[in-house]
């Protein structure tokens, strides 16, 4: 007996991953594989302060060392007028420090030489003499009276407040709480954290002074976008700039912006007349690219006494380090954070966010996650909880009480949000189903009995994804609509080209799919183009959950138009009115005779033939579209998280996760799963490990991956994974997102989990960083430490 493993499927259904082919044999292509000739090699010297004025830099022996071609600095880029660059969020961020460092690792020199040994020795012989200044290295500190100004390279800036944004209806959520039975408040902290991908960052720039064509090789997750910001920085021709990004060793929003070493590589190539190369090491990439949260959160609830939320309204301090680099729409410098409210059905809510520069590493990525929603999804599941608690309320049975209900929607939010289609109570109660929920209850208090110390955590999230509508949202004034570009071959075999850039999501099987779902041809038979600017259409890139909901929707649209030429080639082929024929997947045939039929590979051989055609119509079967979605779309999930805690050593032990998702149609539920796996083992390590501490010093304490820890399979349970489809008549594939959606509820699940297994020794505080020690100190009833800057 023969078995055929994975078939393709001729659109929709489990396959594995095209791509893969290529990685598990290791002929991924990736930066730091390409090879130019007579390629040079970067690297930064870099800033052991977090803040210092540069009285002087020497950089005389590093220019004498054999094999040294430049000694790029500050004072260089600044005849070049190129010392400073735009950042995504309109702010300006320092190239090569001039006047002062303002973080630690901020770059400061940079040094090109025919191989990388050669650059490293000379960063030694640079001799920088520094004046160090005050530090301001929380975000508590950055406001206060007297507070050390950290850009004072703004004229006339006399603080380190960078904007206040508001959400929602201050008056009526005041009103609201006024005549509210129950109030309860909670100091929130989402710590800062670090994507940290398997590869860090770096590039390659070619810059060939006879064409003036300039060509980089680099990991971006937005290659168009990076093309335009060049063409700014270096006042280049656009049309001049090819941005190629290979395979990306995962990204998670961590390689959205621009980094100087970017910019140093351009720059080294211009003035060396040769290939630049520059790729970081895992210290420079965790302490000087863009972190994500980071966020000192004030939330307050008001509720019934019989548990019905009314109102919720939050105060936030976000903390965006020396420069403001966060990559998200321009209307919203707070991300989509006011989607605070959740899933839950209040009267009124608002919220108030401040910014504020610090001594530590600029920018604020949707690390798997859309734009800040993480962020708002564990403050509203974290208030749940405080209110339960205070309400002496189960919290699954007041999240059951408040939770939209399928007839509310479409539903608009007390702060605008308006979300399409939604099933949130099934999904709460699959959830409560799969992990016994009742039988857990008993056993956590058996356990209790006998001095154990089992917790169980629910959170339910409502996300916001594909970032695109241009009515709403911009970056850089840039819209975020897709272009996306199909063309059949007279064969059969097609390709699709993209604006999106894939970094580890199996784009190339998805995309594919999509177009065998609405063509017929097997995804086997359809290349996917990204990642080359002179290759693909224009668009803003991958960030944020935006690809298959914006992208998809594209795709399935170009393939669409291809589909409606096709029906007039097949018209003119079987001599009928284009009328008269319907569509059976991969085939037209004429209405009442299925035999009378041509299917999309004649077609397609036709449409490049002398077959005559009705005037006005061209042949071949291509066609192009920019799609402009109408609306975000809104996957929701339940997360129910069983942990036990050693009050003995505060080891947490995460035994059982249940996840229930409620992406839309899966497209690969293969690749879906995968996303929600990796989501999910981001929530383990961002709850209980994954932490970006920093001295008062401004020192950085998490400079390696023996301090920065990430989670492993041996921390990690056996995902248990459910899922709800609700369809959503808004969107061409049906589709809300597929599996990048599913990460923002588990970091929330874990939390909660630890703090209700440490309800008995009367612990809840939501703002205590759950380092071992931390739960320890709990357990024993000491005072926990809240404070980043004081290290363990």
């Amino acid at each position: 007996m023969t078995v055929t493993e994975n078939p393709t499927p001729m659109g929709f259904g489990r396959m594995h991953r095209k791509e893969d082919a290529r990685f598990v044999r290791g002929r991924g292509n990736y930066v730091d594989d390409i090879q130019l000739p007579g390629m040079l090699h970067g690297s930064f010297l870099r800033s052991p302060y977090a803040h210092a004025k540069i009285v002087s830099i020497d950089t005389s022996a590093a220019e004498a060392l054999p094999g040294v071609k430049a000694v790029i600095t500050g004072k260089v880029l600044e005849t070049l007028n190129l010392a400073w660059m735009p950042t995504l969020s309109y702010d300006t961020q320092a190239v090569l420090a001039t006047d002062k460092v303002r973080f630690q690792n901020q770059e400061v020199a940079f040094v090109v030489a025919e191989n990388h040994y050669i650059a490293r020795d000379a960063l030694e012989l640079i001799e920088v003499e520094y004046e160090p200044l005050p530090v301001v290295a929380d975000a508590k500190q950055a406001l206060a009276p007297g507070a050390p100004v950290i850009r004072d390279d703004k004229e006339g800036k006399t603080d380190n407040h960078i904007f206040d944004w508001s959400a929602g209806d201050a008056e009526k959520t005041e009103r609201v709480f006024a005549e509210s039975e129950v109030v309860v408040a909670e100091d929130v902290l989402y710590p800062r954290v670090h994507p940290s991908p398997l590869e860090t960052c770096g590039a390659v720039a070619d810059f060939d002074k006879v064409t003036g064509k300039l060509t980089i090789y680099s990991t971006t997750q937005a290659p168009h976008a990076h093309r335009t910001v060049y063409a700014l920085v270096a006042g280049l021709p656009e049309h001049k700039i090819r941005v190629i990004s290979p395979d990306i060793g995962g990204g998670f929003g961590g390689k959205v912006g621009i980094y100087p070493g970017y910019v140093l590589a351009i720059v080294g190539s211009i003035v060396t007349g040769k290939p630049v190369k520059w790729m970081e090491d895992r210290n420079e990439h965790l302490t000087a690219t863009a972190f994500a949260r980071d966020y000192h959160m004030r939330g307050e609830i008001a509720a019934t006494k019989d548990g019905k939320i009314r109102a919720l309204r939050v105060k936030v301090l976000a903390d965006h380090g020396a420069f403001n680099g966060t990559a998200q729409p321009t209307k919203f410098p707070a991300g989509f954070f006011h989607i605070f409210t959740g899933s839950y059905d209040l009267e009124a809510a608002s919220c108030d966010v401040t910014g504020v520069y610090t001594n530590k590493a600029p920018g604020g990525v949707a690390y798997a996650c859309s734009f800040r929603i993480t962020e708002a999804a564990y403050l509203v599941e974290r208030m749940i909880d405080v209110l339960a608690y205070e309400l002496k309320m189960d919290p699954a049975e007041l999240r059951l009480k408040n939770l939209l209900k399928p007839e509310q929607f479409p539903y608009t939010t007390p702060t605008g949000w308006e979300y399409d289609s939604g099933d949130y109570p099934r999904a709460l109660k699959l959830a409560m189903d799969m992990v016994e929920y009742d039988k857990l209850r008993a056993e956590q208090a058996e356990k209790l009995s006998r001095g154990e110390y089992m917790g169980i955590g629910i959170s339910f999230f409502t996300e916001g994804v594909g970032a695109g509508p241009r009515k709403h949202m911009d970056i850089l004034g840039l819209g975020m609509a897709d272009g996306a570009e199909l063309r059949v071959h007279p064969t059969g075999k097609a390709v699709l080209r993209l604006s999106v850039q894939t970094q580890g999501q199996g784009h190339e099987t998805t995309f594919a799919q999509i177009v065998a779902e609405e063509l017929g041809i097997s995804p086997d038979d359809i290349d996917v183009v990204h990642g080359d600017t002179d290759q693909t259409p224009f668009g803003l890139g991958t960030y944020g959950s935006r690809s298959t909901p914006v992208s998809g929707a594209a795709t399935a649209i170009v393939a669409r138009k291809v589909r409606d030429r096709a029906r007039i080639v097949a018209s003119a082929m079987l001599e009928v009115s284009p009328d008269d024929l319907e569509w059976e997947k991969g085939k037209f045939f004429v209405k009442g005779d299925p035999d009378q039929a041509k299917t999309i590979q004649e077609i397609a051989m036709a449409a490049h033939s002398s077959l005559e055609l009705p005037e006005g119509v061209e042949g071949h079967l291509d066609a192009t579209t920019v799609y402009n979605p109408p609306n975000l779309t809104y996957p929701f999930g339940a997360y129910i998280c069983v942990v036990d805690v050693d009050p003995a050593t505060g080891q947490v032990k995460v035994r059982r996760f249940i996840a229930v998702d409620d992406c839309g149609v899966r497209i690969n539920p293969m690749i879906v799963e995968g996303q929600v796996h990796g989501g999910l083992a981001d929530g383990i390590g961002m709850a209980l490990m994954q932490l970006m501490a920093f001295d008062e010093d401004g020192n950085h304490l998490g400079a390696s991956l023996m301090d920065y820890l990430l989670p492993t399979s041996l921390e990690c349970p056996s995902w248990e994974l459910g899922e709800t489809v609700t369809p959503s008549p808004h969107h061409p594939i049906g589709a809300k997102g597929v599996g990048e959606s599913a990460t923002v509820g588990s970091p929330a699940a874990v939390v909660n989990a630890v703090l209700d297994a440490l309800k008995p020794l009367g612990v809840r505080h939501a703002d205590m960083p759950l380092t071992p020690s931390n739960v320890w100190r709990a357990a024993q009833g000491r005072p926990i430490r809240t404070d980043l800057a004081i290290t363990e």
